[in-house]
């Protein structure tokens, strides 16, 4: 058991963190205040690799491990939430190519996003479908050598930027849930239209839409894996996805927490530094115990991805953790800076209302639970 992280992992990090402080941190207000997509900050984050990092190197991406992807993606949340979800969103996106695409498909729709500036979405939600799976109504008739798809999707993440989505429709009404087939979908297909982008509370510089589906055909030959399979590359999606959005509450978190911590040092009170009552100082003691033990529990379910290991419990439970932690941490912090942490000229008002969509989306925190229980009750050997 090694708690220490290796030379590329620190690599990694430091270079991250330098494009968080030099890119994101000091645009992050303003197009949180815009509600605006940051396009030329984009492209440099392309530039830097961090939109493709996770396609395999065979496929000219970074190929980067679970554990390297949590690293990043803390620092990137650090910088800004927003800005981090949409680069995020890219490797959720991605990732069912990547783990059930044929070398085919890899070639063909993964490829191209490694040569130019290119987004991808992750179309699994639907206005009476979010955590229900099988209520989703999008549909896919098989007509020759293509399926024919409609219906909606809604909260898309990079909806309204995409060139490329993943979309989960069924094929099968009759089995729920077991019904449902993904298909990889160039967004220029004729039929498909986007809504506008959504006015979000919080991660306003991520763009959020709902997609259309009338009359799209998709070629059959881009179906991931077979008719009927699409639940379970959902939720494998999924298990890889959940350490990467526990590191962005761990990064959240650290942000606001640095906040409060330089704050509470220097504003005076009673003729002495905040920081110095007690109530203050254990606050703080809280704030940093909670979240050195969220980043934790996401090193080890990203280490457990790269090891090949089963990690459905642990991802979830290091997805719960972090983005608990991210709420009650800006939540604080914004207490301790009082009536000034209210205003908008302070960061940690921001990091508030961003910390809230983590416990929300790629599955509620109350459906990780679900996900969590499911796997104790199912096995006893789990418990304990």
């Amino acid at each position: 058991m090694d708690f220490a992280l290796n030379e590329e992992h620190l690599a990694f990090k430091e270079e991250t963190h330098k494009f968080a402080e030099k890119e994101m941190r000091p645009n992050a207000r303003e197009f949180d205040e815009k509600n605006e997509f940051p396009f030329e900050i984009m492209q440099k984050a392309f530039a830097a690799g961090f939109l493709t990092s996770g396609i395999p190197s065979e496929y000219n991406g970074a190929g980067l491990s679970s554990l390297i992807n949590a690293i990043i993606c803390e620092e990137l949340a650090w910088g800004c939430a927003g800005m981090y979800t949409s680069i995020m969103a890219n490797t959720l996106a991605t990732t069912p190519i990547v783990l059930f695409g044929s070398d085919e498909q890899k070639k063909k729709f993964l490829e191209p996003m490694t040569q130019k500036m290119s987004f991808a979405c992750f179309a699994l939600t639907e206005k009476e479908a979010g955590s229900d799976n099988s209520a989703i109504q999008t549909t896919a008739v098989r007509q020759g050598d293509q399926y024919v798809l409609n219906g909606s999707k809604t909260f898309i993440t990079n909806a309204g930027v995409s060139q490329l989505g993943v979309i989960f429709a069924s094929t099968d009404k009759s089995r729920g849930a077991r019904g449902l087939s993904a298909f990889i979908v160039p967004m220029d297909l004729p039929g498909i239209s986007v809504g506008k982008h959504e006015n979000k509370m919080g991660h306003r510089a991520s763009n959020t839409a709902e997609i259309y589906f009338d009359e799209v055909k998709v070629p059959a030959a881009n179906l991931l894996k077979r008719e009927g399979f699409g639940f379970i590359i959902a939720m494998k999606t999924l298990d890889y996805a959940r350490p990467a959005v526990g590191a962005g509450g761990v990064g959240l978190a650290r942000a606001a927490f640095e906040e409060a911590l330089h704050y509470s040092q220097n504003r005076v009170q009673f003729g002495r530094p905040i920081a110095s009552f007690q109530h203050n100082a254990f606050k703080l003691a809280e704030m940093a115990t909670e979240i050195d033990a969220a980043r934790l529990m996401v090193y080890r379910s990203a280490w457990m991805l790269d090891n090949g290991l089963k990690a459905s419990k642990e991802s979830a439970m290091a997805k719960v953790m972090a983005t608990d932690v991210a709420m009650k941490v800006t939540v604080d912090a914004v207490q301790l800076f009082g009536g000034y942490g209210y205003m908008k000229e302070y960061p940690v008002e921001k990091m508030m209302r961003d910390a809230k969509l983590l416990q929300i989306y790629e599955g509620t925190n109350e459906i990780q639970k679900h996900v969590i229980s499911l796997e104790l009750l199912g096995s006893v050997k789990n418990i304990g």
